[in-house]
């Protein structure tokens, strides 16, 4: 166990739970007044008629000799207890920590399979900023959970199926064949799309076509499916040098799109037939979740197959559901899809329970986010009034970012300064969304973004450059020193050790809320602990030989959560910037 808080808790939950004759959470919080606050006694001795002190008093009591954890306790206010911990026990769990794989962060008590839906780009089209979140904030969360020992599957549920295919398809032959792969593969996947869908418009005979084509491509068609394996194949080349350019770890193998589940379609009507669940409402075949009302507070209807026959969106979702938890053998599935499916996803959760595909114990979670705004406060836009594509930020983000490093290193090698480049910019980019509460928009700003002061993704690769240098300088190895001693006089020193050990407690409240910014923001406060504590401290400096090792040892156990901490966040630490 690395995290005292984590720890003590867990003591003193027995002894609070002792005095109430009941399972109790002493709520024990990181506090200004002390190293830690626990606030327990107060509910229990609302429940009891007591006086929240003596509770408090009765609970220390229950607890028995905790000095090999605290070094001091003291009732304070209305029965919080201020908690102090030994500078020996924080010593060692932060020398157990850095032993450790994981660095402290506890394994999970529940290790299974998750699936996650990020990403999911269309065919044909190019991928924009509005990808941007769904793709990063999934990468995050695959990371994460594989981290701690989860399983998990990554889909990318690409647009690949559906009725605009048959004007892509056609279109696609009036080009020829090679010069379509040739335009796609050059990545104007938009003026593709935008060519068919204007013939599509003016046409009435290419509109024929291309509704006969669809009907080919449904009735599995060989031509007509070896036209449309072009297609994505094309466009999969594509996503793919964005998705290295970003830094992400979706590979072919994690495509899953709406064509996959052709096969589940049918299977899906006739179990919500035979489980009694499908009702005809206006020619369609629709299933009534409780709790759902239209405007005028009517039951709204999950659409299943439409009047002319045709599957809906909600038929495909569902047999996601089916593959995802009965093949893939999924007990949680994420969705990290925007905002405005929220309701769409809450009925596909409600049919998939009521049919009994998610059973008790299973989650279906909407891991929502709000948009990417300009400095108009407005969707992202380009100076032609279009969607940002996002390689080309990806670019931009790159170059503005070699010009920051040739300013703060210009004795840098071009080579060096080009990788740094990379980290740094993709960096920001990644950083700057992730950093942000993902359900709230946020403005893109490019100064903020890659500034090396504040919360920001420069000021802590800045932090861990920094700190290779110190080896550099002191030409030590930083495997040499690993062991912290417990003498933590300067409380700069104790304040750094804490917030390292506090790793543990961070990663787990990223997975509990889904929530990249709680990570970012340890992350942040660990890099503003270490600055006070390289600026009050002395490492290196003649006369300070007695702490050398030691706090060589802390700014290698900093660095070595800095760049986990990063990496769970698909951000990469450069050793010199």
């Amino acid at each position: 166990m690395a995290d005292p808080i984590v720890s003590v808790s867990r003591r003193l939950a027995d002894a609070f739970s002792a005095v109430a004759g009941m399972p109790v959470d002493p709520v024990v919080r990181p506090s200004d007044r002390a190293d830690a606050q626990a606030n327990g006694a107060l509910a229990i001795a609302k429940a009891m008629g007591a006086q929240p002190r003596e509770v408090a008093q009765k609970a220390l009591d229950a607890a028995g000799d905790l000095s090999d954890i605290l070094q001091s306790t003291e009732i304070a206010g209305p029965g919080f207890i201020n908690l102090v911990f030994s500078d020996e026990f924080i010593a060692q769990q932060l020398t157990l920590a850095m032993a450790d794989a994981t660095l402290g962060v506890r394994v999970s008590p529940d290790p299974h399979t998750v699936v996650i839906d990020y990403s999911a780009p269309n065919v044909a089209k190019e991928m924009h900023v509005g990808h941007l979140r769904s793709t990063v904030i999934g990468d995050a969360l695959v990371r994460v959970l594989e981290f701690v020992g989860n399983t998990v599957v990554r889909e990318n549920h690409i647009g690949d199926w559906g009725t605009p295919f048959g004007m892509l398809i056609e279109h696609l032959i009036d080009l020829g064949e090679e010069n379509a792969a040739h335009e796609l593969g050059v990545g104007d996947l938009d003026g593709f799309y935008k060519q068919a869908r204007s013939k599509f418009e003016a046409s009435d005979e290419f509109k024929t076509r291309a509704r006969t084509r669809v009907v080919m491509l449904q009735s599995g068609d060989d031509d007509t499916m070896r036209l449309w394996h072009t297609l994505v194949k094309e466009s999969t080349r594509y996503f793919n040098k964005v998705y290295t350019q970003l830094d992400v770890l979706l590979t072919d193998d994690d495509l899953m799109g709406e064509s996959a589940y052709n096969p589940l379609l049918s299977v899906v009507v006739d179990r919500l037939r035979d489980g009694g669940l499908l009702v005809e409402s206006d020619g369609a075949e629709v299933v009534f979740p409780e709790g759902f009302t239209n405007r005028e507070n009517e039951p709204l209807p999950l659409i299943i197959r439409k009047g002319d026959g045709g599957y809906n969106y909600a038929t495909s979702d569902l047999g996601c559901v089916i593959d995802r938890v009965e093949r893939v053998g999924a007990r949680t599935v994420l969705y990290v899809v925007g905002a405005p499916q929220a309701q769409h996803l809450q009925m596909v959760e409600a049919v998939a329970r009521m049919a009994g595909w998610m059973p008790e114990g299973y989650v279906m979670n909407h891991v929502s986010f709000g948009s990417v705004l300009g400095s108009d406060r407005k969707i992202l836009k380009s100076r032609a009034g279009e969607t940002v594509k996002l390689a080309a930020l990806l670019d931009e983000a790159v170059v503005r970012a070699e010009a920051a490093v040739a300013e703060k290193n210009p004795e840098m090698s071009e080579a060096d300064r080009s990788d740094v480049a990379n980290m740094i910019g993709i960096g920001a980019v990644k950083y700057s969304d992730l950093s942000t509460d993902r359900v709230k928009d946020y403005i893109f700003d490019w100064e903020r973004m890659l500034s090396f002061e504040g919360n920001t993704a420069p000021y802590l690769q800045y932090a861990h450059a920094r700190i290779c240098s110190i080896f550099r300088r002191a030409e030590v190895s930083r495997a040499s020193v690993r062991a912290i001693t417990p003498s933590l006089a300067e409380s700069q020193e104790r304040a750094l050790a804490l917030r390292i050990l506090r790793f543990d407690s961070a990663v787990w409240e990223m997975i509990d809320t889904l929530s990249p910014h709680k990570l970012c923001t340890y992350l942040f406060d660990l890099a503003t602990d270490f600055t006070a504590f390289y600026e009050h401290c002395p490492v290196l400096k003649a006369g300070h030989e007695d702490t050398r090792e030691s706090r060589l040892a802390l700014c290698d156990a900093t660095a070595r959560v800095m760049e986990q901490g990063l990496s769970l966040l698909g951000i990469r630490s450069p050793e010199q910037m």
